[in-house]
C-alpha cells in the first residue's frame, strides 16, 4: 500500500516557524531547516535591521509545490513542509522553514538540503536588506527554467 505524502507549501506575510506536531505515520526521521536573519554590520550602512521579501506569488507558489512534490517522490518522503516569509523579517526571526519526514535519516537530510538549494535557485523571491542608514537589494542567481515552464516568446 502506497501512502501519499503530505505536501504543505506556502508564502506567509510574517516570519515563519517550525511546527511541533505528531510525526507522520511510519516516519523514522524528521529533518528541519530554519533560515534565520542573522545580525550583520555594514561599514557604510550600519547594522542590519531586517530583511524584506517580495515574490511573484503565483509563480512562487507553483515552484514551491513543484520542488516539494519532486523531493517527496525522489526520496520517498512521508511529508514536506516548505514555507517562505514575505514582507519584513527582523534579525533573529526566520524567513524560510523546511520540515521533512521520511522512513530513514539519510533521505531526510538529503531532501532538506536539496529543497533549500532548489528554493534559492528556482523560486522567484527577492530580498531587500534594510540597514540602519540605507537599504540594498541582495543580488541573487538568475532563475532556472524547468522543463514544464512556459516560454513567453511567440
Amino acid at each position: 500500500m502506497t501512502i501519499e505524502p503530505v505536501i504543505d507549501v506556502g508564502l506567509e506575510r510574517r516570519p515563519v516557524m517550525l511546527l511541533t506536531r505528531a510525526h507522520s505515520a511510519g516516519a523514522g526521521a524528521e529533518c528541519s531547516f530554519l533560515g534565520i536573519t542573522r545580525p550583520e554590520e555594514h561599514p557604510e550602512h550600519g547594522e542590519l535591521i531586517c530583511l524584506e521579501y517580495e515574490a511573484h506569488e503565483p509563480m512562487a507558489q507553483q515552484e514551491l509545490r513543484s520542488i516539494a512534490e519532486f523531493a517527496a517522490e525522489r526520496w520517498s518522503l512521508l511529508s514536506v513542509r516548505l514555507h517562505h516569509a514575505l514582507g519584513r523579517v527582523p534579525v533573529g526571526q526566520a524567513s524560510v522553514v523546511i520540515q521533512v519526514h521520511s522512513r530513514h535519516r539519510a533521505e531526510s537530510f538529503e531532501a532538506c538540503r536539496w529543497l533549500i538549494d532548489e528554493l534559492k535557485s528556482r523560486v522567484p523571491i527577492w530580498k531587500q536588506e534594510c540597514w540602519e542608514r540605507s537599504s540594498s537589494w541582495k543580488s541573487g542567481v538568475p532563475l532556472q527554467t524547468t522543463p514544464d515552464s512556459t516560454d513567453c516568446q511567440t
